[in-house]
């Protein structure tokens, strides 16, 4: 199966939680069915990206990147790439080489969907975001990479400004998501 039809089969079969992310849903699916290269930066109508909110091993804090471009604390995240075989390998991929932490556990997903203006084509293009969230093992550093001003950990309800709210949903969707541990 190839990126783009797993990326078909994820949203076909995703339930979204509110009427926004289903047309979401349905707009995704219509640019995969109309655009062979969707999967890919270069296509300038806009690409699926996927991104991954890592939580700590007890689900208290959430690891975000202050991003150099967007100027904002956001989650793990980017493109996809030529090797990837699935959505969720994508975000696992990313979240792994942004956050420095190996052994990260993808939580059942896509937890959200969310649209947004980036510059990848002049004037501008769009990124079609998968996410997804994931938790680090205990005791997981994490280690700034070049795609980062900084790293930190935050409450996912006290996450720190500039952000936005895609970020502040995903952060409190993976927290809930994640399964009880420790006695929470």
């Amino acid at each position: 199966m190839t990126l783009r039809l797993d990326a078909v089969a994820v949203l076909e079969e995703w339930v979204a939680p509110t009427p926004g992310e289903e047309l979401l849903r349905k707009e995704f699916l219509e640019h995969l069915y109309s655009h062979d290269d969707a999967m890919w930066r270069s296509c300038a109508a806009g690409h699926l990206t996927a991104t991954t909110a890592v939580l700590s091993h007890d689900g208290t804090k959430v690891l975000l990147t202050l991003h150099p471009k967007a100027g904002m604390w956001l989650p793990m995240g980017g493109h996809c790439e030529p090797s990837d075989t699935s959505l969720r390998e994508a975000a696992w991929r990313e979240a792994t080489e942004e956050s420095g932490i190996s052994g990260l556990t993808l939580l059942p997903g896509p937890l959200a969907l969310d649209r947004h203006k980036v510059w990848c084509h002049k004037p501008h293009s769009w990124h079609l975001d998968v996410e997804f969230g994931a938790v680090a093992p205990p005791g997981a550093e994490a280690v700034i990479s070049a795609e980062s001003l900084e790293l930190g950990w935050f409450p996912p309800d006290a996450i720190p400004e500039p952000t936005d709210e895609a970020t502040r949903r995903l952060a409190r969707r993976s927290a809930l998501t994640l399964p009880m541990r420790g006695g929470r």
